[in-house]
């Protein structure tokens, strides 16, 4: 049983900052990649944020410069530093992570943090 928690959003005036956070926790042997997207009141969801497991990462244009992805592999977390925020960066964020248990390849998503920037 693998659970994923998120946390980190709130309410944030443009151009500050947020740090949003992914736990995986169980019998997890390792993490392949993580992903987070987001989704806007109306809009369909899109990828923001990758990042592999040798560390390769990559942006949607959108963020690009903004945003930064990161993971600890010792504590099973993932990271979305978001710097510069505007106010169309407002949606529900989702970490999506591909792992390995027993043996067994399987992705798992969080419940999704809210992000509000206010102008």
């Amino acid at each position: 049983q693998v659970q994923l928690v998120e946390s980190g959003g709130g309410l944030v005036q443009a151009g500050g900052s947020l740090r949003l956070s992914c736990a995986a926790s169980g019998s997890i042997s390792s993490i392949i990649a993580v992903r987070w997207y987001r989704q806007a009141p109306g809009k369909q969801r899109e990828l923001v944020a990758a990042i592999a497991g040798a560390g390769t990462t990559d942006y949607a244009n959108s963020i690009k410069g903004r945003f930064t992805i990161s993971r600890d592999n010792a504590k099973n977390t993932a990271y979305l530093q978001m710097n510069s925020l505007k106010p169309e960066d407002t949606a529900v964020y989702y970490c999506n992570v591909e792992l390995v248990v027993s043996g067994v390849r399987n992705i798992y998503g969080g419940q999704g943090t809210q992000v509000t920037v206010s102008s």
